[in-house]
């Protein structure tokens, strides 16, 4: 990926950051798990939500196939603190997000919806 088409997805995350103060860090990964652009915070490590989004993508892909339930469009984990949120922007990457305990999700999902948008031109 070129350097230029790489800050313009880093724009959008902070847009995204920007538009949705609940959003703690948001990340584009390949389904390969390389890291693709991040706004992460500074405890969490490229490498560490590469490997974690890429386990939780695999693991929904997965399910979603053994139970029947189509193709993956998204998945989230809740945890007492907040939320790990993932969605697909193509067949080769996905949308990760990190929201606090007092995010709205539906209207955390819809801002991604529209980031997911901006990136299939981009990817």
């Amino acid at each position: 990926m070129n350097a230029s088409r790489a800050a313009l997805i880093k724009q959008r995350l902070s847009a995204l950051e920007s538009q949705t103060p609940e959003l703690e860090g948001a990340a584009v990964i390949s389904v390969e798990g390389l890291m693709i652009a991040s706004r992460l915070p500074e405890a969490l490590t490229d490498d560490l939500m590469a490997a974690m989004a890429t386990a939780m993508l695999a693991l929904g892909e997965r399910i979603a196939n053994d139970l029947n339930r189509g193709e993956l469009s998204q998945v989230y984990i809740k945890g007492e603190h907040g939320y790990v949120l993932l969605m697909a922007v193509n067949e080769s990457a996905v949308l990760t997000a990190i929201a606090s305990e007092e995010a709205k999700l539906g209207l955390v999902f819809l801002d991604m919806r529209q980031v997911v948008a901006d990136l299939r031109k981009l990817l």
